[in-house]
């Protein structure tokens, strides 16, 4: 349920309004970030108001879970109470949905629950590696470092997909003209040359036939045209219920450049959890099964898994790592190379986070290069696009000839005259 907080400071009688996504009204106030000098009036928003703010307001994104972390990993490093730092955090967040979360995770605190628990509370907003690096922070009582950490790392794929948005601009705009080009030609040209072909008893090429059936559906079935839109809508809301199938993560691998992108950000995250954990002396068995958690990645989730269970069967965990080095993909005998080296002089938390900061910084290199890694194809796409309007549009011109000039054999010998 949407909520209406009017704010009113009780000095300037200045009054603004906040909308929260929550069932009580002591939440609303508290995701509204309410300070001591302003006054609260809370009212419900239901029936078509409710919708049209749901439709029209703003949406969560990374960019306010970046806020919220960084945020509250200031505060915490201040000894500031985890109460007080979601307040104050309250009033930097803009998107309904997260102030009602962050006033039900502060409500559930009081309550006496766990941090990362009161988090896993709302999946939509915390996915499953924020929550096992929450649990983490919680068993090695660095919370604070787990928060910075999460928007470091949350800070890092917001930037790499900005950066992907703006090098998906032109092909956009260019496909969405190949798209109106090709509505205006299928309602113009590819008539008029059907007709003449058909006049000849001619057959059309595949790709024009193509072009053809395409103007028939948007003739007859206009409707038609918003199932593409309405597709890519409900596979973007969808997309992280999609990500977590491991036929999805497993096939995402194997794609040149997103896969070297999706295994770089899970090793970066999940060996610098297990750091954090073995630095401060959690037992090595849940150690690796927070690690797991936190990779949020099919192959690295059985990769520490397995890892646990070789040290249950009595075995050292660089010799683990060696066993299922095959599992990271082409990096897998370096890390396990690193891991054996630290296993003979000591110090395997240190080099883990040594491991987790070259990710980190591969991950900066291919972000600030995704423009020149997005442009060969960004060329293919623009000459199949072009290729198959050329073909399509002027294959029948092209076959004019045959039509009209058909091929004959050979003139008989004319029969010679009679003496």
């Amino acid at each position: 349920m949407l909520k209406k907080v009017v704010l009113t400071n009780i000095y300037t009688s200045k009054s603004t309004e906040v909308i929260v996504d929550t069932d009580d009204d002591t939440k609303a106030v508290l995701g509204a970030g309410k300070a001591p000098n302003e006054t609260a009036l809370v009212t419900d928003i239901v029936g078509l108001d409710e919708s049209i703010y749901r439709m029209s307001g703003k949406k969560p994104g990374l960019d306010e879970t970046v806020s919220l972390f960084s945020g509250m990993a200031r505060c915490l490093e201040r000894n500031i109470s985890t109460i007080k730092s979601l307040e104050l955090m309250a009033a930097r967040l803009k998107s309904p949905r997260y102030r009602g979360a962050i006033a039900d995770i502060s409500h559930h605190i009081l309550a006496g629950d766990k941090l990362s628990d009161c988090f896993a509370m709302h999946p939509d907003l915390f996915t499953g590696d924020v929550i096992a690096l929450l649990h983490a922070g919680e068993e090695s009582g660095q919370i604070a470092e787990v928060f910075k950490q999460i928007a470091t790392g949350q800070g890092k794929a917001q930037r790499i997909l900005r950066k992907l948005r703006a090098g998906l601009i032109y092909p956009c705009i260019v496909v969405i003209l190949a798209l109106v080009v090709v509505i205006i030609m299928a309602f113009t040209l590819i008539p008029a040359i059907s007709k003449l072909y058909i006049a000849m008893n001619a057959t059309l090429p595949l790709a024009t036939r193509v072009l053809m059936a395409f103007s028939d559906i948007l003739l007859k079935q206009p409707w038609m045209a918003a199932l593409p839109i309405i597709a890519v809508m409900v596979f973007f809301k969808y997309w992280p219920k999609i990500y977590r199938k491991p036929l999805v993560q497993s096939t995402l691998t194997r794609v040149p450049t997103v896969g070297n992108i999706i295994r770089k950000s899970a090793a970066m995250i999940s060996f610098r959890t297990l750091a954090l954990l073995l630095q401060a002396n959690v037992r090595i068995g849940t150690a690796l099964e927070i690690a797991a958690k936190s990779s949020n990645h099919v192959d690295f989730e059985r990769f520490f898994l397995t890892v646990r269970d070789h040290i249950a069967e009595g075995l050292s965990l660089p010799e683990s790592f060696l066993m299922e080095s095959h599992r990271l993909g082409p990096d897998g005998r370096m890390v396990a190379a690193v891991v054996q080296m630290a296993g003979e002089t000591g110090g395997v938390n240190e080099m883990l986070d040594e491991i987790a900061s070259d990710y980190e910084e591969d991950l900066d290199i291919i972000a600030n290069s995704i423009d020149k890694i997005l442009e060969p194809i960004v060329l293919v796409m623009l000459g199949l696009i072009v290729g198959g309007l050329v073909y399509a549009i002027y294959g029948p011109i092209f076959n004019l000839s045959k039509v009209i000039l058909p091929k004959t054999g050979p003139k008989p010998p004319a029969a010679a005259a009679p003496h």
